[in-house]
């Protein structure tokens, strides 16, 4: 955010002034019009120079900063597309696994696809066909939650099995 001017730092003689109510106030002298401003109690703060006069507004700086960086904030924030994980484990508990249900649940309606991660580990690598089942009943209870598409099907990895699922 550059530098607002605010009361003696506006270089202009004359500006366009607004109220506090949005109330166009028309075009005076700056030294007017910070006065009227100081009678008020406010300050005079210019919102743009790009016209002729400048546009200066009466308003108390110290909210009109805190609008301006709450404007900023919500311009940064991104709004999903990420990939977020879920781990599941071999031996995951029913309740563990509708946890975990919700929690993507709540990833994919914000707008990100959820990687669903089987790890394993030693002896859990040569019972595969256990671990994908998991993985299916998993992917079953999600999509009675809310509707899903396979993004990657499911796929064997060296520490276990991966898939990557979105919202339809």
């Amino acid at each position: 955010m550059d530098k607002v001017l605010v009361n003696n730092f506006i270089r202009s003689k004359e500006v366009r002034v607004i109220s506090e109510t949005g109330e166009q106030l028309g075009v005076m002298n700056i030294f007017v019009a910070i006065d009227l401003a100081k009678s008020r109690g406010l300050d005079l703060i210019q919102v743009t120079e790009k016209v002729e006069p400048p546009v200066c507004r009466i308003a108390d700086y110290g909210k009109f900063l805190y609008q301006q960086q709450k404007k900023e904030r919500k311009m940064k924030k991104p709004t999903g597309g990420e990939l977020k994980e879920v781990r599941l484990t071999f031996g995951i508990s029913p309740h563990d696994m509708e946890t975990r249900c919700m929690q993507a649940e709540k990833f994919l309606k914000e707008g990100n696809k959820v990687k669903v991660n089987m790890a394993l580990r030693g002896r859990e690598k040569a019972m595969g066909n256990f671990a994908t089942e998991k993985v299916k009943v998993f992917l079953e209870k999600l999509n009675s939650l809310i509707p899903i598409k396979t993004e990657r099907e499911l796929k064997r990895e060296p520490r276990g099995f991966a898939m990557i699922v979105s919202k339809q």
